[in-house]
């Protein structure tokens, strides 16, 4: 009984094991491409305090709130429910459809897409959208107003010396009302 001298089978062609299933963390990983763009290191991170910007975080009083006090600050407003008192930011201040303010305001920018029962006593822009309402003097260096729009009181906008004053708000700085 000799093995060795019977024809042999026919080979079979057996395929290779499958590769094991990578993670996805190596499945992400590659090797480096020496032509490819590498960015450059960042920058280590300063420790100091950062400096104060006038183009700060904005600050929302949400639609579901009803707040009185005083609001004081260098960043920006964004007011859609309802607030009683004064606002004095350095930044911009916005006042959504819905929202009110009963209070007198110092800002850079006003914008009023709701109501103001109350003065701007100082702003380098004023925008009264078309659905804005405001019950209270203004005055400002410049002054857009939208067709829709609503206010009584009196306006003082253009900057000092060439500054015209009107009670309709239509007029543009240096036009004559």
């Amino acid at each position: 009984m000799a093995i060795f001298n019977q024809p042999s089978a026919p080979k079979r062609d057996i395929p290779a094991p499958p590769e094991p299933i990578k993670s996805p963390e190596t499945a992400l990983k590659r090797e480096p491409d020496p032509n490819e763009f590498s960015p450059v290191a960042p920058a280590p991170v300063s420790r100091a305090a950062p400096a104060e910007r006038s183009d700060g975080k904005e600050s929302l009083i949400a639609s579901d709130l009803t707040i009185e006090g005083k609001i004081e600050g260098a960043g920006h407003i964004r007011i859609a429910g309802r607030f009683k008192g004064d606002v004095h930011v350095q930044g911009d201040l916005t006042i959504e459809v819905g929202a009110k303010l009963n209070g007198g305001v110092r800002a850079r920018k006003v914008v009023i897409a709701g109501e103001l029962e109350g003065n701007i006593e100082a702003a380098q822009r004023v925008e009264l959208l078309s659905s804005g309402v405001m019950v209270g003097d203004l005055k400002a260096e410049t002054l857009t107003v939208a067709a829709g729009s609503r206010m009584k009181g009196q306006i003082d906008f253009g900057g000092e010396g060439k500054g015209t004053k009107s009670t309709n708000g239509t007029a543009e700085p240096g036009a004559a009302s």
